[in-house]
């Protein structure tokens, strides 16, 4: 079997496990959505997560000037808000309104639940060391919800260059993690 070159830029879409989230983010002049793909477990308890947001995102400077969002994880059903708020810029667009999302409230932060996901993690910043070099920020997660209807949630996973896959069939090995 011969194998080609790859390029480098399609390394992500090679190793991306995540679901495609949506973080949302409150501001002085608003909520805003921004999709994201690049983030990873660090820690389970408290749960922390890695992400990395562009810092010509929107998002960005809310983010590090609020030190809070909501990681809202929709299903295939959202697929086509998913992508509509991934190639918007919050900057001019109202996306909840724009995209038909509700935003709900959350608990402990100030930034808004996406009604429609099925799960969402209230979120404060932990780490902001590797922002100014990476754009990387560590996320506690200090609230957990889920919408218990939802048994087999089909999340989307993000392959790079508009492609994506969806969550499947779920196996099951036995597992001496507690």
């Amino acid at each position: 079997m011969a194998k080609r070159s790859l390029p480098l830029s399609r390394v992500y879409g090679l190793l991306e496990p995540g679901p495609v989230v949506l973080i949302s983010v409150a501001g002085r002049k608003g909520a805003n959505i921004m999709t994201q793909s690049w983030h990873t477990m660090m820690e389970f308890e408290p749960p922390l997560v890695g992400c990395v947001i562009s810092g010509r995102n929107y998002s960005f400077d809310i983010l590090r000037k609020t030190r809070e969002c909501v990681i809202n994880i929709p299903t295939l059903e959202l697929a086509a808000q998913v992508v509509k708020c991934g190639n918007t810029s919050g900057e001019k667009v109202d996306k909840f309104e724009a995209f038909g999302l509700t935003p709900a409230p959350a608990s402990l932060v100030k930034a808004p639940l996406i009604a429609e996901c099925y799960a969402n993690l209230e979120c404060r910043i932990a780490d902001s060391r590797m922002v100014n070099k990476y754009n990387f920020f560590v996320l506690e997660v200090v609230k957990a919800w889920i919408d218990p209807q939802v048994k087999n949630p089909r999340t989307l996973h993000h392959r790079g260059m508009g492609a994506f896959m969806v969550a499947g069939e779920t196996i099951r090995f036995r597992s001496r993690a507690k």
